[in-house]
């Protein structure tokens, strides 16, 4: 097993994770047909089986779902009603060495602050992944993963599901094609708000849930529930059902939420990947929870003939002052509560997750859209699972969809540390702040490794 990486070790080891591998290309993706043999199913392994991860389960419920792993022993049975011929465990660890030489893949979609710790043992044993989003959480994390996918040629997918929807394809295909011209600006928001609750340990931990285990690499704490912060006597939730989001130990709040999903457009569309500055602003950062009302500017340069670009993000009710702007048809203002607008030269594209529009509408009444290019995709899960099966890659692979993770995880380091930051991407350094630097990764508690 290898040793625990702490934040020395880190600092030591960024050199050696920059530049210089060059991972499959995300439009090199599988476009083959489905795989129908049962001879070929293959051997899949999870790590969660709830909420998201029992999603995941079910889109790859065609396959052999062989073991499963889960730090609450009733969320384990209800997996395991469904799935009985699996194998259980409370551990991933213990269940990933058990089961190394019978399964072909795994599913991870556990808390995030368990993605990396979980997903790098199955590439270390071989196994193709998907895992779901954020693929990480520290920005060390994701490009570990993506070298440990590069270095053993696996196959993986992160948890993005709309980038197989047909909408994003036709937004890419507009903003490739050149339909608004040269694009130099974009902003991207969503509505969501994951602030003001605190941890509180009143009470012992369920029977069900083994809390060390679910605590996994983040710092030893007494079993906790959370509260609203103003409202002592409101509802006490669990966190280690879906609550984790609001704690920094455990999640990145909505920023690391949903970034992936709506930022992932923006990257697809105009070929980004690592910024080279990244600034933050929003309510003083807690140092337990986290928080909303965040704007986040992205620094993209150039990219062979396409321009820098500036991408914005706002959460928790900020939107962009351009929106307010905009109308559609009728002359109503385009009150989208969520979304992306891409700001070009000769026009703007206002989208998110299902729908799309060029404006001003007037200029583009008789507009010829170019015929899809982009081909359907068979479903986000199946292209991982026919990819395994036939060769090749998928949409999200982890050369991706690592990248996209770093660039939202920064936005989470720059305003955690109240910096600034300017990013050299091949040494993973913040080249002007130590106090940033603190966040690209996390020491991990004694007993797990990346």
């Amino acid at each position: 097993m290898p040793t625990t990486i702490d934040r020395r070790r880190f600092l030591q080891q960024t050199s050696m994770l920059g530049a210089g591998w060059i991972a499959a290309c995300h439009t090199s993706s599988l476009q083959g047909t489905e795989s129908t043999s049962p001879l070929e199913r293959l051997n899949i392994a999870a790590v969660g089986t709830q909420g998201r991860a029992g999603k995941n389960l079910h889109r790859v419920s065609d396959q052999n779902i062989v073991a499963l792993a889960d730090t609450s022993q009733i969320c384990l049975e209800q997996a395991g009603a469904t799935y009985p011929e699996a194998r259980r465990y409370r551990d991933f660890r213990v269940m990933l060495e058990k089961e190394a030489d019978k399964i072909d893949a795994v599913l991870v979609g556990c808390a995030d602050h368990t993605h990396a710790p979980a997903a790098a043992m199955a590439m270390r044993l071989k196994k193709h992944v998907y895992c779901e989003k954020p693929l990480t959480h520290t920005v060390y994390e994701a490009r570990v993963l993506a070298r440990l996918a590069q270095d053993n040629q696996l196959v993986t997918q992160m948890g993005t599901q709309v980038h197989a929807g047909n909408n994003y394809r036709r937004v890419v295909e507009l903003v490739q094609s050149g339909a608004i011209g040269e694009i130099r600006e974009v902003h991207v928001w969503v509505p969501v708000d994951y602030s003001n609750r605190r941890l509180i340990t009143s009470n012992p931990a369920p029977a069900d849930i083994d809390w060390d285990l679910w605590l996994g690499p983040s710092p030893a704490r007494p079993y906790c529930e959370c509260i609203d912060a103003f409202n002592s006597e409101g509802k006490v939730a669990p966190i280690h059902r879906f609550n984790w989001r609001w704690f920094w130990d455990y999640g990145t709040g909505g920023l690391g939420d949903f970034g992936c999903h709506y930022m992932d457009l923006v990257h697809w569309a105009l070929q980004l990947k690592h910024p080279t500055s990244i600034s933050a602003t929003g309510p003083k950062p807690f140092l337990v929870g986290t928080s909303s009302g965040i704007e986040v500017t992205y620094e993209h340069p150039a990219r062979g003939e396409l321009s820098p670009v500036t991408l914005t993000w706002y959460d928790g009710g900020k939107q962009p002052e351009i929106l307010a702007t905009l109308r559609d048809g009728q002359g109503n203002p385009l009150t989208w509560p969520s979304g992306q607008l891409f700001v070009g030269a000769d026009g703007m594209i206002i989208s998110d997750y299902g729908k799309h529009q060029l404006l001003p509408v007037e200029r583009f009444a008789d507009f010829q859209r170019p015929e899809p290019s982009i081909p359907t995709s068979i479903g986000h899960h199946k292209e991982w699972v026919e990819a395994i099966k036939q060769g090749g890659t998928t949409t999200c692979n982890f050369d991706y969809s690592g990248a996209l993770t770093e660039a939202v995880l920064l936005g989470v380091a720059s305003y955690r540390s109240g910096e600034a930051i300017e990013w050299d991407a091949e040494n993973l350094k913040v080249t002007n702040s130590p106090e940033a630097q603190q966040f690209i990764h996390k020491e991990y508690r004694a007993g797990w490794t990346l």
